[in-house]
């Protein structure tokens, strides 16, 4: 199994001394990549024909692929860093930044993830800028890179640093191009995360894998869901939802796979593909004699897709078609992401250890020594299972890894993984967004004091973490700190890392964003374990209901001060004018205006409930109107920032990508599912939200007036289903002014 390591000689500040051995320019043991003028150093010591320089030795990695990221991020600027590949004395990652002889600062690095993570390091805590997910700063870099006072040295307390969810390329959009998918690889890699989920595009490998056992396309057509909803089809959640795409469609969704496993492969670091676990189309048995399939059930009303006992002989003909084809499309992997019975399925008898160790006797026949990770959720993994393949013949796991990415460790009171999995191998991770849902906030304090502690404890298995949302691009400062614990290893004063967060994020020390800054540490970014890992959802997205404490089915109610948040967002908008022009200032004056607005939503709805009981017909009236217009002005206000446009949304998305933000499907998964992947979006909000609420109140009121005693039910899935069906345009380029709007929505707020 994967060991942890603690290393010692962390922090942003101070001489730490050399990353590794030999480490110095001229050394013969470092490779650069300084600006394109600047004339590489050949080894030759004079021009004398008398001396012959001897060859330096190889580099240790070549730089090129890190200098990459800098030039698409870091345009302007990106020359006036020297990047020195150093030769690593033990297997921890480390980097060092110090001033330059030829640029404006040199970072050195044991691989290409540390060189990139100090290159992180230093635009945050030496240039004062940040480059995140969503945002950046990059407008308030000066001509001339400031330099290190001290050398700073860092260094990475954990192995594995892994990013994204299965459910991710649903959540955050199964039509995203190259463009979007290259900047959020950069920016993993900027973070120093090593790790890439990236489980889109595998339906054409089934495709071909099943095509070798007689499955014409028209039935795997049948089977294959549309790209929104593939994640949960390659979970064994469900299959066959939506027509067929275009096979351009689908041939482009290839290509950008194959762009991002490429890219992440050239980058040093993993792409983590799914592996084979027994899925099979409908009649498999019917095709293949005595081949042992078990019917899955029922996922909230969705049919699971049929499992193949893994100790079938058929299986491991199907793995290795299955490996085979992969790997003509992407590539080999090293790691491959699989859940055995995610989320319940059924048995059927099936000893659950017997069948893993089939499931990993396939993998490594195929990728020797490669790593099967399992995600930490919901009962899974199992016991029986993980006890299984550390006790399994040699010849197997002598050569095989388990790395379980947690996804739960800062969401219950009680938090013992080491007692949980008995010594497997796990990163510390967290799940921070459901659905892609619009919230802000995250149980920040324990991310730094579990983490820290687990890492501390004697014999720990803790060897990594997991950011987890479902979907990227939500809420940049959980994601900034987040990253940086796999470079924290000791605890850290929360109070201080947000009263800094604020110059980062905007390039420049302001007193208003500092001071609003301090205040959503306390509110939305201190919130306790319990049940939730996650903040609470807007109101304005729910099924229309004057009870409702949350949009989606067991959702958290409001669990921070939301009138401290609000006085937080107005003095944020006190910030210095000349931000305005900081494209991550003009994201979180969009997003935390929105998020004041959403949790205005909890106050009123009470209060439209207590004029309704009361029959109070002017108040209702007042009420209703103000949920109304406040709705109308945070459509407005979203309106103002492209990434919170429905048109960007859904890209070449059809009706799955319509759906999956408001009826999840059908109508039965509607019953549990409506919203869970809702968010507030302008174009959704004004011809989906409102429509809703606009009705409801309208069917209440005459039992407000006493003129009926009931109201008429709405059919909220149809209404729903028939937009969702629609095939409405909506528009790709913002409009207006975000500070405007923010202010108007302040006045708006204040007013009540």
């Amino acid at each position: 199994m994967i060991g942890r390591r603690r290393v010692m000689g962390y922090g942003i500040a101070g001489t730490l001394g050399a990353i590794g051995v030999g480490v110095g320019v001229g050394s013969g043991l470092v490779a650069r990549s300084v600006a394109r003028s600047v004339r590489p150093d050949t080894g030759r010591v004079d021009a004398s024909p008398s001396r012959v320089s001897e060859p330096a030795p190889a580099p240790p990695f070549d730089t090129a692929p890190a200098r990459g990221v800098l030039e698409r991020l870091l345009a302007g600027h990106a020359d006036q860093i020297e990047l020195l590949a150093v030769r690593a004395a033990d297997d921890v990652e480390r980097y060092r930044i110090r001033t330059s002889v030829l640029a404006a600062v040199t970072v050195e690095g044991t691989s290409i993830a540390a060189l990139l993570a100090g290159v992180g390091w230093y635009l945050k805590y030496v240039a004062d800028v940040t480059v995140s997910l969503p945002g950046d700063s990059l407008g308030r870099l000066p001509a001339v890179l400031p330099t290190p006072r001290a050398p700073i040295a860092g260094a990475a307390a954990v192995k594995h640093r892994f990013a994204l969810n299965d459910t991710e390329n649903g959540y955050a959009g199964a039509y995203r191009s190259w463009a979007e998918w290259e900047r959020t690889l950069d920016v993993l890699a900027l973070h120093g995360f090593t790790e890439v989920l990236i489980p889109a595009g595998q339906d054409e490998v089934y495709r071909r894998v099943f095509a070798e056992f007689g499955y014409r396309p028209d039935e795997l057509d049948a089977w294959i869901p549309a790209a929104s909803y593939q994640p949960w089809w390659l979970l064994g959640n469900l299959q066959g939802f939506d027509a067929p795409e275009d096979p351009a469609v689908r041939q482009a969704g290839v290509t950008v796979v194959q762009q991002a496993a490429d890219r992440l492969r050239e980058l040093g670091l993993t792409p983590v593909l799914p592996g084979y676990l027994g899925e099979v189309p409908p009649g498999f048995a019917r095709r293949n004699a005595g081949a042992r399939v078990l019917g899955q059930g029922i996922w909230n009303g969705y049919q699971r897709p049929d499992w193949l006992d893994p100790r079938d002989p058929h299986f491991a003909r199907i793995a290795e078609s299955f490996y085979r084809h992969q790997a003509d499309l992407y590539g080999r992997g090293t790691a491959y992401k699989m859940d055995l019975l995610h989320e319940g399925g059924n048995s059927g008898g099936v000893p659950m250890g017997d069948a893993a160790v089939a499931v990993m006797t396939a993998l490594q026949t195929a990728r020797p020594g490669a790593t099967w990770v399992m995600l930490g959720w919901d009962g899974n993994p199992r016991r029986d299972v993980l006890d299984a393949l550390r006790n399994c013949a040699p010849a197997v796991c002598a050569r095989s890894e388990v790395l379980i990415i947690d996804g739960c460790s800062d969401r219950f009171a009680a938090f013992d993984r080491e007692a949980d999995w008995d010594g497997t191998a796990y990163a510390f991770g967290t799940i921070p967004n459901f659905g892609g849902r619009s919230l802000l906030g995250a149980n920040a304090a324990t991310w730094s004091d579990r983490y820290s502690k687990a890492l501390a404890a004697n014999g720990t298995a803790l060897s990594g973490i997991a950011w987890l949302p479902e979907a990227s691009s939500h809420d940049p400062a959980a994601f900034e700190l987040f990253a940086e614990l796999a470079w924290r290893p000791d605890p850290f004063d929360l109070s201080d890392w947000f009263a800094h967060y604020a110059a980062r994020r905007y390039g420049t020390v302001d007193a208003a964003a500092t001071q609003a800054w301090q205040t959503f540490a306390q509110t939305a970014y201190s919130l306790p374990p319990g049940t939730y890992s996650q903040a609470q959802d807007s109101l304005f997205t729910a099924w229309p209901d004057l009870s409702a404490t949350s949009a989606v089915a067991g959702g958290p109610e409001m669990r921070y001060d939301a009138t401290s948040f609000q006085s937080a967002v107005g003095m944020l908008l006190q910030a210095d004018p000349a931000l305005r022009t900081i494209d991550a200032y003009r994201y979180d004056i969009v997003d935390f205006t929105r998020q004041a607005l959403a949790n205005h939503a909890r106050v009123l709805l009470p209060k439209i409930k207590a004029a309704y009981t009361g029959h109070d017909l002017p108040g209702f009236h007042t009420l209703t109107g103000r949920w109304l217009n406040a709705m109308t002005l945070l459509d407005t206000l979203l309106a103002t920032d492209e990434r919170f446009l429905l048109g960007t949304w859904l890209r070449s998305g059809g009706h799955d990508a319509r759906a999956l933000i408001t009826t999840w499907g059908g109508r039965t998964p509607a019953a549990s599912l409506h919203d869970y992947g809702g968010r507030e979006l302008s174009g959704l909000i004004a011809d989906v939200y409102v429509p809703r609420w606009h009705r409801h109140f309208a069917a209440l009121e005459p039992v407000v007036a006493g003129t009926a005693k009931t109201w008429a039910q709405t059919d909220w899935f149809a209404m729903d289903d028939a937009w969702a069906r629609s095939g409405k345009a909506y528009p790709v380029t913002a409009v207006g002014d975000p500070f405007a709007v923010a202010n108007d929505v302040m006045a708006f707020l204040a007013a009540f």
